[in-house]
């Protein structure tokens, strides 16, 4: 169906104008969208200049928050601040409030309704392609907000979340991961990876590492403020702690275990992912690995070797132990005993 759209300015009203050749379905279609209208002098439809509309006509947006969502948006920070969220996650959610506020920028924030919501979901997250993990994380800003607005149409509790994606993580095999881990000819690099992978730690807890979290009596890390504001243990192993020691005589780090190169600030997260990338490289690995994996093949690779999921729950971090049965399903060990009909053959 070929159309052409573009903004005007119609008898000193800023408009959308849509050009097509008579075409009866999407003119029943323009007849539906508020306030669209026929102009004979120009021979087109137009209809309002709205966040939805360009949406609607793949026209960029170019709308700017206005003073009331300004504030809004000023209050929900001050309020994340106050409740403690980390920073990471308050700049997750005043940004997916900024997006849904920017969306709706010509309607007062008190106007705002469950439907409103099921629109930005159809016509802005869907038409978009982005994740459910994305849209998500919007719910949650959105019902955080509303939270804190008295006079309000929306109703907190029936803001629906997406269908969960049910996606395996991704898991490398042991060869793949002794691959990655000695391809680098650095040792601070090395270092880096070897500890990710052995003791299962996530980016920013490895990056959030000081000297003193350390325990070479104990043959423990001790993880301070990680996700979820918690603190956990997790074992060093004897073959880690003497990689540990060679490091720490070569670089001598002062308040971070891993330092950028200005001597006292943590090691940066792209720099980290850069580390990885070259590690890849030599390797000849061309999957898209991340840090991630080298996490999620830690736990599944306890797992094949007999550790009780409890244990690795407990290791990980995780609130729920649902979380960390999804590496019951990449486990291979049981799988390989399975035999296949098909060698009877």
């Amino acid at each position: 169906m070929d159309w052409t759209a573009k903004t005007i300015i119609h008898k000193g009203t800023a408009r959308i104008a849509v050009c097509f050749e008579k075409n009866t379905e999407l003119i029943a279609r323009i007849k539906t969208i508020a306030d669209a209208r026929w102009s004979a002098s120009l021979q087109l439809w137009h209809l309002p200049d709205t966040v939805e509309n360009r949406l609607r006509f793949h026209i960029p947006i170019k709308v700017t928050l206005s003073e009331e969502a300004v504030l809004a948006l000023q209050r929900f920070d001050f309020w994340l601040h106050s409740k403690r969220y980390s920073n990471s996650t308050i700049k997750t959610y005043t940004d997916g409030l900024k997006s849904f506020l920017l969306f709706f920028s010509d309607k007062p924030i008190a106007e705002i309704t469950n439907q409103d919501v099921i629109r930005y979901n159809n016509e802005f997250i869907l038409k978009k392609h982005l994740s459910s993990s994305y849209q998500n994380q919007i719910v949650n800003a959105i019902k955080l907000y509303f939270k804190t607005v008295l006079e309000t149409k929306i109703e907190i509790e029936k803001i629906h979340r997406p269908k969960r994606e049910k996606k395996l993580p991704n898991v490398l095999s042991k060869d793949e991961v002794k691959a990655i881990l000695e391809a680098s000819g650095n040792l601070k690099h090395k270092t880096m990876l070897c500890l990710i992978y052995s003791c299962g730690l996530r980016c920013g807890e490895l990056l959030a590492l000081q000297p003193v979290h350390i325990d070479s009596k104990r043959n423990i890390i001790l993880l301070k403020n990680s996700k979820g504001k918690k603190d956990r243990i997790v074992p060093l192993s004897p073959k880690i702690l003497e990689l540990l020691r060679t490091y720490f005589k070569a670089y001598k780090p002062m308040n971070y275990l891993f330092e950028g190169q200005i001597a006292g600030s943590p090691y940066s997260d792209k720099s980290l992912q850069s580390v990885l990338k070259q590690a890849l490289q030599k390797a000849n690995i061309s999957k898209p690995v991340t840090l991630h994996w080298l996490r999620h093949s830690y736990a599944t690779h306890l797992l094949e070797s007999g550790t009780d999921l409890r244990y690795i729950q407990e290791l990980l971090g995780h609130n729920s132990s649902k979380t960390t049965e999804i590496y019951t399903h990449v486990s291979t060990k049981s799988i390989q005993q399975i035999k296949s009909p098909f060698d009877d053959l």
